[in-house]
């Protein structure tokens, strides 16, 4: 399993993660219309060129969740139970087609489950960049994982 066990997780440990996403305008469109967003700062060509951004905006909404997916494969595919919740969801640069996305994951917090005594939790930030190192997303998230199996 590539995800890594609560036991293996330690307060302040540090991912880069290898796996990076270039967004297209197709991308934008789709996820845009999926998830019923009309804004058209997204959809609208000519709404868009008239805005100070001069073009769409890629979807912060599928921003995030290429931020998350990227992080998968080094810290939880396969040994989280799921996601608590996350906060302080923050967008401090634009995204546009054609940026290539990256992410990074430190890790918070680590505790054993009260509850649930083969189980932890996991605090990440999580922090997305696009190819010229801009910040582009961030958050915390609380990760509910699988501890290993007693011998």
């Amino acid at each position: 399993m590539a995800g890594l066990y609560f036991e293996e997780f330690s307060v302040g440990q540090h991912f880069r993660h290898e796996l990076t996403r270039s967004v297209t305008e197709s991308d934008n469109m789709t996820f845009s219309l999926m998830s019923m967003n009309p804004q058209p700062l997204h959809v609208d060509f000519d709404f868009a060129s008239r805005t100070e951004w001069g073009r769409p905006l890629f979807n912060s909404m599928f921003t995030f969740a290429i931020m998350v997916g990227l992080t998968v494969q080094d810290t939880t595919l396969g040994t989280t139970i799921g996601n608590l919740g996350f906060s302080e969801v923050t967008f401090p640069a634009p995204v546009f087609h054609g940026d290539t996305l990256r992410a990074e994951t430190t890790v918070l917090s680590v505790r054993e489950s009260r509850s649930r005594p083969t189980q932890g939790l996991v605090e990440f930030e999580h922090r997305c960049f696009k190819q010229d190192g801009t910040l582009v997303a961030q958050c915390k998230r609380m990760a509910l994982m699988k501890k290993r199996e007693a011998a």
